[in-house]
């Protein structure tokens, strides 16, 4: 349950480049052990607000406030691999600053990954893949975890333990969590709070708050408000963390269940 301590305060932030305003005016929050989750079309600044919280750019105007700077893991939306390189994921994860293979052997079992340790990076899955980058953005024990499009890429079934897993690793790691997505049927399921992003924030506030919201419905369409809070999937079966379940049946339904990674 989150705990409604802020870590971050965005305050009257704006950036514009060449003359085009990219952020206009924006006030956030985030808060501590909760998922907040970016949504806007595209070109709405949702990757130039990320790069301001990651320190990359500055703002035009505005200021970052933070309660305490925290160590900070991120995920990006795309990391693309040369073909030809010899690289396992083991390898793979031993390129990032300060690991240590007993912390390897940490995160690949949060991840359910264990068994790809050894394998060529170039061979495994897309999903498979979307996991040894998440386990790559957690070796140093972050505080915020930022995770861009971290299911882009997966099929549907593997979109959604993707999300279980960053449930459970919000949990496991005691993080906040801001995570940007196109998703909509099935984050809006998966988070605590929602901030719709269209240069400037239109709505903000928790899934059926937003999705009911004017400015949501003007951006998104009438058609999500029925459906795109309620989605989510009842399982008869069970996840093991090697990704492998126990009965192949399921059926989707707008029940919630709690089901672990």
């Amino acid at each position: 349950m989150a705990d409604h301590i802020s870590i971050l305060n965005l305050i009257d932030i704006s950036v514009i480049r060449q003359g085009r305003t990219i952020l206009d005016h924006v006030d956030l929050e985030l808060h501590k052990n909760e998922i907040t989750t970016l949504i806007g079309p595209n070109g709405s600044g949702k990757t130039t607000l990320i790069r301001l919280i990651l320190g990359l750019i500055k703002p035009s105007s505005g200021r970052l406030q933070w309660r305490d700077r925290p160590s900070v893991g991120y995920m990006p939306q795309k990391l693309h691999i040369e073909p030809t390189l010899p690289l396992t994921v083991e390898r793979f994860l031993l390129m990032a600053r300060g690991s240590k293979r007993n912390e390897i052997d940490r995160v690949l079992a949060d991840t359910g990954i264990s068994h790809l340790r050894d394998s060529p990076i170039q061979y495994i899955s897309g999903g498979e893949f979307q996991r040894v980058l998440l386990s790559r953005a957690i070796l140093r024990r972050p505080q915020l975890l930022v995770l861009d499009e971290p299911v882009q890429g997966v099929d549907i079934s593997g979109q959604l333990e993707l999300y279980q897993l960053i449930t459970y690793i919000k949990e496991q790691y005691a993080c906040t969590v801001l995570m940007v997505s196109h998703d909509l049927h099935m984050v809006m399921a998966k988070t605590d709070h929602v901030i719709c992003l269209n240069q400037h924030i239109c709505c903000q506030g928790s899934p059926q708050k937003v999705t009911h919201d004017p400015e949501f419905t003007a951006l998104f369409g009438e058609s999500y408000q029925e459906d795109i809070a309620l989605y989510n999937h009842q399982h008869d079966h069970h996840h093991h963390l090697d990704g492998k379940v126990s009965d192949s049946s399921c059926s989707h339904s707008t029940t919630e269940t709690q089901v672990k990674p």
